[in-house]
């Protein structure tokens, strides 16, 4: 049995692309999104129609409207190919305004919905600020499912618990390159891989803690650099991975266990933890890595959106 076999006797497998074509030969379950993919996705050949006549169709109308229109587009697509849900990004640009992500949030589904889409396969990507996860709260009371990303910091996941949010996305590689960064010269590739990787114990200490105390709140590891950080996760109720990791996984034959137990975590003596706005706040100015690797991300995004609007006035 390949690694990628093995994973799903554990784990929920879910294929982190804009690549809709690549989907059929891994099998995932679910499928997640954001700007960034979907700008790499547009820029091939064979997706380059999507945009155009994304364009076309809604020629004249605001870019926002135009990108709502190209990510669900994209997102009918994939859901062709898997049987479970997609995930569809709201504009990186509204991370930090609780109202309009609400908006653009139920603006998306709408848009499923147009098209058929049972809301049941849709979960709204929202950026793991303090607004953001007080939007995911207020669309999960009605009924719009959420998933809560660029999330890097326990106080994060401890929070979006407490909004009972759907799922959280943990970035195991973005913590991973900010430690690796952080050490320079003193970093031991091997003495911090696999369970010792700093990624994969922020996604464990999160995960203990949702079923120790009964959170229902999906945990989807994200943002691999390596299919060592995936097997050290085995166990975790989602994983979302490339399709170069998917492709590794399914190419290695080597053994692979389960690493993280709900029952297990049951038994471990960890205490309850809870946040107001005032004590999150400090809690992520406290942590220097979630700190700067939140702000980095949203930039990203807020850049790839940039470039994506840039294609659609040029279509």
């Amino acid at each position: 049995m390949n690694q990628l076999d093995a994973l799903k006797q554990f784990t929920t497998v879910v294929a982190d692309t804009g690549d809709f074509k690549q989907l059929a030969q891994f099998q995932p379950q679910d499928a997640t999104t954001n700007p960034s993919l979907i700008l790499k996705a547009v820029q091939k050949p064979e997706y380059a129609p999507l945009l155009a006549e994304a364009v076309q169709a809604h020629r004249g109308q605001p870019l926002d409207v135009v990108m709502d229109h190209l990510l669900v587009r994209f997102g009918v697509e994939i859901l062709k190919t898997i049987p479970g849900r997609v995930s569809t990004e709201v504009d990186a640009r509204l991370s930090f305004d609780t109202t309009a992500t609400v908006a653009r949030a139920r603006r998306i589904m709408a848009l499923y919905a147009d098209q058929g889409i049972a809301r049941d396969r849709v979960l709204i990507k929202i950026a793991s600020t303090w607004e953001g996860i007080q939007a995911a709260a207020e669309l999960e009371r009605e009924g719009i499912r959420c998933n809560l990303t660029l999330l890097f910091a326990f106080c994060q996941a401890v929070a979006c618990g407490q909004a009972k949010v759907q799922l959280i996305s943990p970035f195991v590689g973005r913590i991973y390159d900010w430690y690796k960064k952080t050490a320079g010269a003193a970093w031991e590739e091997a003495a911090m891989s696999g369970a010792n990787d700093p990624g994969v114990q922020s996604v464990r200490a999160i995960f203990n803690h949702y079923k120790k105390h009964g959170i229902q709140t999906e945990v989807m590891g994200a943002s691999f650099r390596n299919i060592g950080q995936i097997t050290a996760l085995a166990g975790c109720d989602l994983l979302t991975i490339s399709p170069e990791l998917l492709a590794q996984l399914a190419a290695t034959e080597a053994p692979l266990a389960q690493s993280l137990d709900a029952d297990k975590a049951k038994s471990l003596d960890l205490p309850a933890v809870a946040y107001n706005e005032a004590s999150f706040r400090l809690a992520l100015n406290e942590d220097a890595m979630a700190t700067e690797k939140l702000a980095e991300g949203i930039r990203a995004f807020c850049a790839d959106a940039l470039k994506l609007e840039a294609l659609m006035q040029k279509a």
